[in-house]
Protein backbone atom coordinates (compact mmCIF):
# COMPACT_ATOMS: atom_id res chain seq x y z
CA UNK A 1 0.00 0.00 0.00
CA UNK A 2 1.43 3.35 -0.61
CA UNK A 3 1.66 6.56 1.79
CA UNK A 4 -0.94 7.91 0.62
CA UNK A 5 -3.48 5.15 1.06
CA UNK A 6 -2.18 4.38 4.45
CA UNK A 7 -2.49 7.90 5.30
CA UNK A 8 -5.64 10.20 4.87
CA UNK A 9 -3.83 13.49 6.34
CA UNK A 10 -0.84 13.41 3.85
CA UNK A 11 -3.45 14.37 1.27
CA UNK A 12 -4.32 17.27 3.04
CA UNK A 13 -1.32 18.52 4.08
CA UNK A 14 -0.42 18.64 0.32
CA UNK A 15 -3.31 20.84 -0.02
CA UNK A 16 -2.30 23.00 2.68
CA UNK A 17 0.38 23.26 1.39
CA UNK A 18 -0.55 24.21 -2.54
CA UNK A 19 -2.83 26.62 -0.81
CA UNK A 20 0.19 28.48 1.43
CA UNK A 21 1.79 28.67 -1.94
CA UNK A 22 -1.21 30.46 -3.38
CA UNK A 23 -1.70 32.17 -0.69
CA UNK A 24 1.92 33.82 -0.71
CA UNK A 25 1.99 33.94 -4.76
CA UNK A 26 -1.43 36.56 -3.99
CA UNK A 27 -0.13 38.02 -1.65
CA UNK A 28 3.26 39.04 -3.72
CA UNK A 29 1.07 40.09 -6.40
CA UNK A 30 -1.24 41.93 -4.29
CA UNK A 31 1.98 44.15 -3.08
CA UNK A 32 3.47 44.43 -6.33
CA UNK A 33 0.35 45.91 -7.51
CA UNK A 34 0.41 48.29 -4.42
CA UNK A 35 4.02 49.02 -5.42
CA UNK A 36 2.74 49.60 -8.63
CA UNK A 37 -0.19 51.84 -7.28
CA UNK A 38 2.02 54.17 -5.40
CA UNK A 39 4.75 54.45 -8.40
CA UNK A 40 1.45 55.84 -10.61
CA UNK A 41 0.49 57.93 -7.70
CA UNK A 42 3.01 59.47 -7.25
CA UNK A 43 3.96 59.79 -10.82
CA UNK A 44 0.45 61.84 -11.17
CA UNK A 45 1.52 64.05 -8.22
CA UNK A 46 4.52 65.09 -9.89
CA UNK A 47 2.97 65.72 -13.06
CA UNK A 48 0.30 67.77 -11.83
CA UNK A 49 2.54 69.83 -9.77
CA UNK A 50 4.61 70.70 -12.79
CA UNK A 51 1.66 71.08 -15.11
CA UNK A 52 0.45 73.55 -11.97
CA UNK A 53 3.61 75.36 -12.34
CA UNK A 54 3.75 75.57 -15.79
CA UNK A 55 0.40 77.48 -16.23
CA UNK A 56 1.03 79.82 -13.19
CA UNK A 57 4.34 80.31 -15.15
CA UNK A 58 2.31 81.12 -18.23
CA UNK A 59 -0.07 83.26 -16.64
CA UNK A 60 2.78 85.19 -14.98
CA UNK A 61 4.64 85.58 -18.63
CA UNK A 62 1.32 86.28 -20.43
CA UNK A 63 1.28 89.37 -17.75
CA UNK A 64 4.82 90.64 -18.37
CA UNK A 65 3.65 90.76 -21.74
CA UNK A 66 0.58 92.70 -21.48
CA UNK A 67 1.94 94.93 -18.93
CA UNK A 68 5.63 95.68 -20.97
CA UNK A 69 4.50 94.21 -24.49
CA UNK A 70 5.22 97.60 -25.61
CA UNK A 71 8.56 97.86 -24.44
CA UNK A 72 9.93 97.75 -28.00
CA UNK A 73 7.28 99.97 -29.62
CA UNK A 74 8.03 102.72 -27.32
CA UNK A 75 11.75 102.59 -27.52
CA UNK A 76 11.53 103.41 -31.38
CA UNK A 77 8.90 106.06 -30.90
CA UNK A 78 11.01 107.89 -28.03
CA UNK A 79 13.54 109.86 -30.49
CA UNK A 80 10.36 111.08 -31.79
CA UNK A 81 9.18 112.47 -28.58
CA UNK A 82 12.98 113.85 -28.41
CA UNK A 83 12.57 115.84 -31.44
CA UNK A 84 9.05 117.34 -30.86
CA UNK A 85 10.08 118.31 -27.38
CA UNK A 86 13.81 120.27 -28.92
CA UNK A 87 11.52 121.34 -31.95
CA UNK A 88 8.85 122.74 -29.51
CA UNK A 89 12.20 124.92 -27.63
CA UNK A 90 12.89 125.94 -31.44
CA UNK A 91 10.40 126.92 -32.17
CA UNK A 92 9.62 130.11 -29.65
CA UNK A 93 13.01 131.29 -31.50
CA UNK A 94 11.70 130.65 -35.26
CA UNK A 95 9.80 133.75 -37.06
CA UNK A 96 10.24 131.88 -40.82
CA UNK A 97 7.37 130.07 -41.14
CA UNK A 98 9.26 128.18 -43.76
CA UNK A 99 11.63 126.74 -41.25
CA UNK A 100 8.55 125.85 -38.75
CA UNK A 101 7.65 123.89 -41.99
CA UNK A 102 10.69 121.64 -42.33
CA UNK A 103 10.49 121.42 -38.42
CA UNK A 104 6.98 119.61 -38.97
CA UNK A 105 8.10 117.99 -41.84
CA UNK A 106 11.49 116.46 -40.26
CA UNK A 107 9.28 115.55 -37.29
CA UNK A 108 6.50 113.81 -39.13
CA UNK A 109 8.61 111.53 -41.36
CA UNK A 110 10.50 110.74 -38.30
CA UNK A 111 7.12 109.44 -37.00
CA UNK A 112 6.23 107.79 -40.52
CA UNK A 113 9.35 105.78 -40.04
CA UNK A 114 9.28 104.54 -36.18
CA UNK A 115 5.87 103.58 -36.95
CA UNK A 116 7.17 101.97 -40.23
CA UNK A 117 10.07 99.61 -38.18
CA UNK A 118 7.32 98.92 -36.09
CA UNK A 119 4.98 97.21 -38.20
CA UNK A 120 2.47 99.86 -39.39
CA UNK A 121 1.95 100.94 -42.80
CA UNK A 122 -0.33 103.18 -44.55
CA UNK A 123 -3.26 101.67 -46.52
CA UNK A 124 -2.96 102.87 -50.16
CA UNK A 125 -6.23 103.59 -51.57
CA UNK A 126 -6.57 106.39 -54.21
CA UNK A 127 -6.71 104.64 -57.66
CA UNK A 128 -7.16 101.01 -56.38
CA UNK A 129 -9.95 99.15 -56.67
CA UNK A 130 -12.57 99.58 -53.38
CA UNK A 131 -12.08 96.42 -51.08
CA UNK A 132 -14.36 96.22 -48.13
CA UNK A 133 -11.57 94.27 -45.91
CA UNK A 134 -9.29 97.76 -46.78
CA UNK A 135 -11.65 100.10 -47.20
CA UNK A 136 -14.82 101.61 -45.68
CA UNK A 137 -16.70 103.78 -48.25
CA UNK A 138 -17.96 106.89 -46.05
CA UNK A 139 -19.25 108.37 -49.80
CA UNK A 140 -20.03 107.08 -53.10
CA UNK A 141 -19.63 109.83 -56.30
CA UNK A 142 -21.09 109.74 -59.74
CA UNK A 143 -17.72 109.77 -61.95
CA UNK A 144 -17.70 109.01 -65.68
CA UNK A 145 -13.87 109.48 -65.33
CA UNK A 146 -13.14 106.66 -62.95
CA UNK A 147 -14.18 102.62 -63.20
CA UNK A 148 -16.54 102.04 -61.41
CA UNK A 149 -15.67 101.14 -57.42
CA UNK A 150 -12.61 102.99 -57.70
CA UNK A 151 -11.60 104.51 -54.62
CA UNK A 152 -11.05 108.56 -55.68
CA UNK A 153 -10.50 109.96 -52.38
CA UNK A 154 -8.76 109.25 -49.15
CA UNK A 155 -11.31 111.07 -46.40
CA UNK A 156 -9.18 109.33 -43.46
CA UNK A 157 -6.24 106.88 -43.73
CA UNK A 158 -6.24 103.76 -42.98
CA UNK A 159 -3.44 101.63 -41.51
CA UNK A 160 -2.37 97.97 -41.05
CA UNK A 161 0.28 96.32 -39.01
CA UNK A 162 1.57 93.71 -40.84
CA UNK A 163 -0.67 91.13 -42.34
CA UNK A 164 -3.40 92.85 -39.96
CA UNK A 165 -6.11 95.65 -40.30
CA UNK A 166 -5.68 98.31 -37.53
CA UNK A 167 -8.07 100.87 -39.10
CA UNK A 168 -9.34 100.65 -42.74
CA UNK A 169 -9.46 104.11 -44.83
CA UNK A 170 -12.13 105.78 -45.22
CA UNK A 171 -12.72 106.59 -48.56
CA UNK A 172 -14.60 108.01 -51.50
CA UNK A 173 -15.96 105.95 -54.19
CA UNK A 174 -16.63 106.23 -57.78
CA UNK A 175 -20.06 104.97 -59.47
CA UNK A 176 -21.27 104.94 -62.50
CA UNK A 177 -24.10 107.14 -62.98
Amino acid sequence: MSEKEENPFVQENNAEETEQNEQTETDDKIKKLEEEIETQKNQYVRLAADFDNYRKRQAQEREALLKYGAEETLKKLLPVLDTVERAQKSFQELDDPTKLKESFDAIQKQIIDALDKIGLKKIESVGKEFDPNLHEAIMQTPANGHPDHTVIAELQSGYQLHDRIVRPAMVNVAVKE
